[in-house]
């Protein structure tokens, strides 16, 4: 059987910012990295990690000072052409993107990136009426302009935007940030949405443990340019010291149950979900004989 190539991937990849001078910076050492197809990777890290680094470089907005980036197989710096394509396949919604809207519209501004990939009219309609369902926006909403419309629904616009060129891969930086607990878990439900009706591969990049825990099936982890942990959810966030010692955290339930643990409770300590807790108490509450 033919083996089908990661839909993403990066073998040796390194970058450094400011060659030459007192403020050059590896941001990239070596790092080797693969997506499959459908797959919902949580990327994590703190500021300064690499991994915003890392994710430019996945649709080609960072050119490698060395190693290889390839989408589905093909190296994406290996023609023109095959660049700019790649910036089609591979979607990518910045942190605050909101701060990028510039159309009179909400339609114009969705129907921007489709607009440059050559669409006919129709087309883009379709794409961009998807789109904005897909993200909860109404089609009353598609004829006002962005700026008078909240946050939420301005974070929602921007991701439509990248959602209407229909990436095969969706990178999405901090889509969460700055929104109340209703708006994230609105948007957070609208991303997993999306990836269950496209059957797209999602790559999100959050500071948030709890949005990790509930979207992602596969957590990455990044420490000084370099990956330094890449498992399941429960892999990872069972590693707790280790990830408090390079400045990060884990869902709050986790850090709850590994507390009890301490305490001598017979617990997973890689309970890392709301629902995942009610059951591992419910097996404690049955083993005591209560039903």
């Amino acid at each position: 059987m033919k083996q089908v190539a990661p839909i993403l991937k990066t073998e040796h990849l390194s970058h450094v910012y400011s060659v030459g001078t007192p403020f050059e910076h590896v941001a990239l050492d070596d790092v080797n990295f693969s997506v499959e197809q459908g797959e919902i990777v949580g990327l994590m890290g703190h500021t300064g990690s690499g991994k915003s680094t890392l994710i430019q470089h996945l649709n080609g907005l960072l050119k490698p000072a060395a190693g290889n980036v390839y989408v589905n197989g093909t190296d994406i710096w290996s023609s023109p052409q095959v660049t700019r394509a790649t910036r089609f396949q591979v979607g990518l919604v910045f942190q605050y993107p909101e701060y990028q809207l510039f159309e009179e519209t909400v339609y114009k501004d969705i129907a921007f990136g489709p607009g440059n990939m050559g669409l006919g009219p129709d087309e883009i309609r379709d794409r961009v009426l998807r789109a904005a369902h897909f993200v909860g926006l109404r089609e009353d909403d598609l004829q006002k302009s962005p700026f008078e419309l909240s946050g939420g629904q301005k974070r929602r616009v921007a991701i439509a935007g990248v959602i209407a060129m229909e990436p095969e891969v969706l990178i999405l930086d901090e889509p969460t940030a700055g929104l109340d607990p209703a708006g994230r878990d609105s948007i957070l439900e609208n991303i997993k949405a999306y990836h269950e009706a496209k059957g797209s591969t999602i790559l999100l990049v959050s500071h948030s443990m709890e949005d990790m825990a509930k979207t992602a099936g596969r957590l990455v982890v990044m420490h000084n340019s370099r990956i330094v942990m890449d498992g399941t959810p429960g892999e990872v966030f069972s590693r707790a010291k280790e990830l408090k010692a390079i400045g990060l955290t884990v869902p709050q339930v986790t850090m709850v149950f590994q507390k009890l643990r301490d305490m001598g409770l017979d617990l997973d300590p890689a309970v890392y979900t709301i629902e995942q807790a009610k059951a591992a108490i419910l097996a404690i509450w049955r083993r005591c004989g209560h039903d």
